[in-house]
Parts: C-alpha cells; sequence; structure tokens
C-alpha cells in the first residue's frame, strides 16, 4: 500500500516528529483509520484495530517505509523543497512541495498534483484529493 505510506508519511514531513510524536488518521468522516507513534528510530503505522501496518526508519536523508513484515516499501528524499518519493526500486514514483500558509502539494512521477495537506493554527491536518475535496485529517 504504498499510497498510504506516501500519504502518511508527508503528515510526518509537514509537522515534525517534535509536535507528531504520536498522532492519528481519519477518514472524510471522521472515522480513525489508523494511528502513528513515534519510535527510537522513526515511526510505526497502526490500523485501526491497532495492528501494525508498517514502519518508517530515519535516514540522513529522510525516511526509509517498511510493511509490516520488515520488507523495505519505498523511500523518502528530502528536496531544497520537500520530498520526493521512491518505490522499494528506488523508481520516482511522486513528490511533496510545501508551499506557504502551512500547504503542501503532491504530485506523481509525471508533475500532476494529486492532492493537498493544510496545516491549520492548531496544528491539524486535513488532507484534500487533487480537486479539492476533503478526504481525510489528522491530529
Amino acid at each position: 500500500m504504498i499510497t498510504r505510506y506516501i500519504f502518511t508519511l508527508s503528515l510526518i514531513f509537514l509537522a515534525g516528529g517534535a509536535v507528531f510524536a504520536d498522532f492519528n488518521s481519519y477518514d472524510s468522516y471522521g472515522s480513525k483509520t489508523g494511528s502513528y507513534r513515534q519510535t527510537s528510530t522513526g515511526y510505526n503505522s497502526y490500523d485501526q484495530y491497532g495492528r501494525k501496518t508498517g514502519s518508517y526508519r530515519e535516514t540522513s536523508t529522510g525516511y526509509t517505509s517498511y510493511d509490516q513484515y520488515g520488507r523495505k516499501t519505498g523511500s523518502y528524499q528530502e528536496t531544497s523543497t520537500g520530498y520526493n518519493v521512491y518505490d522499494a526500486y528506488g523508481r520516482k514514483t511522486g513528490s511533496y512541495r510545501r508551499g506557504t500558509n502551512g500547504l503542501t502539494t503532491s504530485y506523481d512521477q509525471y508533475g500532476r498534483k494529486t492532492g493537498s495537506f493544510k496545516k491549520d493554527a492548531s496544528g491539524n491536518i486535513t488532507h484534500y484529493d487533487a480537486y479539492g475535496r476533503r478526504v481525510g485529517s489528522y491530529k
């Protein structure tokens, strides 16, 4: 589920570990869909039932993601404007670009906008699809 990794990891980039040491994800109806817990090496992700779904380990240039079995699923490399996203084989699958006023925009490997994330003054993040429709939140 690389898409889920991309969406959730972008929140870590947006908020920073000090702000979002632990956080939950919610769908557009406000139902909890998962949780994320900081570890000594990065983050673990869990589904709504508390089952571990993956992990993210911090590296010198970003993060590497793993599934629940410890298999590498991708990597996230910091750039001057955000992050580039790569799959387990090193192929670029997308990118994140930080904007102004707490807005980060996501793009696919061809540079097409796939969504955006808006962080408010309280530190909560709302996720929108490419058309501006609210699809979830994180807090």
